[in-house]
């Protein structure tokens, strides 16, 4: 399964990776919305991880972007965003998904 994970927190963002993959998924990592439109415009993912909090260009962003694209991939919102309004316009735009951090990956 190929994932593209999109966290800005270097901590995390490693973190995250190493886990997943030694779970055994192939996972892409950027650190930026305008980086994951482009890696989500050429390639083809099984699921998306997104953060919201991102520099430049904000994830929910890059979910109506893709949503608006009819692109159906799977994706998770992984956010510190933890408000119930937060949560629900993460879901109303496209999300299948919304975990709050910070999470344990098991």
């Amino acid at each position: 399964m190929r994932l593209l994970l999109v966290e800005d927190d270097r901590m995390i963002g490693e973190s995250v990776q190493k886990g997943l993959r030694l779970d055994g998924f192939s996972v892409d990592w950027v650190q930026d919305g305008r980086p994951a439109e482009l890696a989500l415009e050429a390639e083809s993912y099984d699921c998306v991880l997104l953060d919201l909090g991102l520099p430049n260009r904000d994830g929910i962003d890059v979910l109506r972007g893709l949503r608006a694209r009819r692109d159906g991939v799977p994706v998770v919102v992984v956010t510190a965003r933890d408000a119930v309004s937060e949560r629900i316009k993460g879901l109303d735009t496209g999300a299948d998904d919304y975990v709050v951090k910070p999470f344990d990956l098991d």
